[in-house]
C-alpha cells in the first residue's frame, strides 16, 4: 500500500470516513511508538555495555526425567551452572506457578509450556531452558512429548 501524505501527516490507513482528528491521534500513535522503539534500543545498549555483575550462586535442583512419559520423579541433582550447554550462552529459567496448596497447575503457566513443547528446537539454537518448580528443574527438550510440568 502507498502511504499518503494528508495535511503533513503520512497515512497509515486509508478509510475515506477517517476524519482529521482521528488522523492526528494516529500519527501522534505512530511518532509515540518510533521513539518507543528507539528508547527500547537505547536500553538495549545500556545493558550491553554493563560490567560483569555478581557471582550468583550455584543453586541446586532436582532434575526430572528427559521424557513426561517417564512420570514425575527426580532423576538427579543439578547445579544451575550445568544448565548451560556452554560458554556465552544464556539460560532462560521459567518458574511455573504451582504451589503447595496447590491442587492444579497455572493454566497460563501449562499454556506457556506447552508452546515451548512446539519450539523447543527453535529456542535451543539460541539459549538453554528449564523450567522450575519448587527447586525441581525440568529441561525442555525434543524428547518431550508434551511440555507439562506437575
Amino acid at each position: 500500500m502507498a502511504h499518503e501524505v494528508t495535511n503533513g501527516m503520512r497515512r497509515q490507513t486509508n478509510l475515506a470516513n477517517e476524519s482529521p482528528e482521528y488522523l492526528a491521534k494516529r500519527d501522534e500513535l505512530r511518532l509515540a511508538e518510533i521513539e518507543l522503539m528507539r528508547q527500547r534500543e537505547r536500553v538495549a545498549e545500556l545493558r550491553r555495555q554493563l560490567p560483569e555483575g555478581a557471582i550468583v550462586k550455584d543453586y541446586t535442583f532436582e532434575e526430572g526425567p528427559a521424557s513426561l512419559d517417564e512420570g514425575d520423579t527426580p532423576t538427579r541433582t543439578v547445579r544451575l551452572s550445568e544448565l548451560f550447554t556452554g560458554p556465552n550462552r544464556a539460560v532462560v529459567i521459567y518458574h511455573f506457578m504451582y504451589g503447595k496448596k496447590n491442587t492444579k497447575p497455572c493454566p497460563m503457566c501449562t499454556l506457556v509450556i506447552d508452546g515451548w513443547n512446539g519450539v523447543a528446537h527453535h529456542l535451543a539454537q539460541n539459549v538453554d531452558v528449564a523450567v522450575r518448580r519448587r527447586r525441581r528443574a525440568y529441561r525442555t527438550t525434543g524428547a518431550w512429548t508434551r511440555a507439562r510440568v506437575g
